[in-house]
């Protein structure tokens, strides 16, 4: 196994071109559990922890441009107001070491159906910027994850910058796991309120083949909070409501058995935390509404 050591992004770009079987590594918290029980043994290994600017984060008037391996940590300290929901997914992540390492970049890349950063991304509606020597695009997050730990790159791209617009409502995210440190996701729900807009975006992880948008259920709750005027009124999200949400969520997976938990239960525990979730993020929004008016 050859290990390259690139000095700057340009000669990153370079190697990945060269080599375009080798397997980028930051933090190194997915690759080196796969190599070291020898699941995976890449001929070469693409090292990035010399690139400074994957390690920078830029806050713009809409938006937040997240270097690729800006660690969990850096976001839980520095970006829980622009993006609450990611800094929350960034608490449920493994042991303060792993997250003092590793990024979002390297969950991307490794696209796990149960990535930890993934429904928060998907509910925020992420694009990732990947570049190779070729050029430059993003691709919006909805498109990325392409099949079981499967993603949209080309074989010669490299993620650059995670770009992700700030939250303009409350976002929550809840993850189910067998213990409360250092564990794969059961499974996992993110839920972002988008007030702008007037529009709910989900993201859900460990339940399917890739992680995906309960697109139905936002439909349904895009649709209910509309009609009943419940944007503008701040009105409790109605129990009814609420359970035909939850239970859309529900519908949009995909899950398997396996020794982490059933596909029954899968189901089941993605309901009860997207009725959760919304209330928690509904509650946000009401109580941000009473102190504007109040303020008025």
């Amino acid at each position: 196994m050859d290990f390259l050591r690139p000095a700057s992004w340009q000669e990153a770009l370079a190697a990945k071109a060269e080599h375009p079987a080798a397997v980028p590594i930051a933090g190194g918290t997915d690759v080196m559990v796969e190599i070291n029980f020898d699941h995976r043994r890449p001929e070469h290994l693409l090292d990035l922890n010399r690139i400074a600017d994957l390690y920078e984060w830029e806050v713009g008037e809409e938006s937040v441009r997240l270097g690729a391996s800006v660690p969990y940590t850096q976001i839980m300290e520095n970006l829980r107001a622009e993006l609450p929901g990611l800094a929350l997914a960034s608490h449920t992540v493994a042991s303060p070491q792993i997250r003092n390492r590793g990024g979002v970049g390297g969950n991307l890349g490794t696209a796990s159906p149960a990535g930890d950063a993934h429904p928060a991304l998907l509910a925020a509606g992420a694009e990732v910027e990947v570049e190779s020597v070729r050029g430059s695009r993003r691709i919006p997050i909805d498109a990325f994850f392409t099949g079981v730990k499967r993603n949209a790159l080309a074989a010669d791209e490299l993620i650059k910058w995670v770009h992700i617009a700030k939250a303009d409502g409350p976002q929550q995210f809840s993850k189910v796991g067998t213990r409360n440190a250092m564990v794969i996701a059961v499974c996992a729900f993110g839920l972002a309120l988008h007030p702008a807009t007037r529009t709910v975006r989900t993201g859900i992880g460990s339940a399917a083949p890739t992680p995906v948008r309960a697109k139905a259920a936002e439909e349904f709750l895009n649709a209910a909070l509309e009609e009943g005027g419940f944007w503008d009124n701040g009105r409790i999200v109605p129990p009814s409501v609420a359970a035909q949400f939850a239970q859309l969520c529900s519908g949009a997976c995909n899950p398997i058995d396996d020794v982490r938990g059933t596909a029954g239960y899968r189901r089941h525990a993605v309901g009860v935390m997207a009725r959760r979730t919304l209330a928690w993020t509904w509650e946000s929004y009401r109580g941000a509404r009473r102190v504007t008016e109040g303020a008025a």
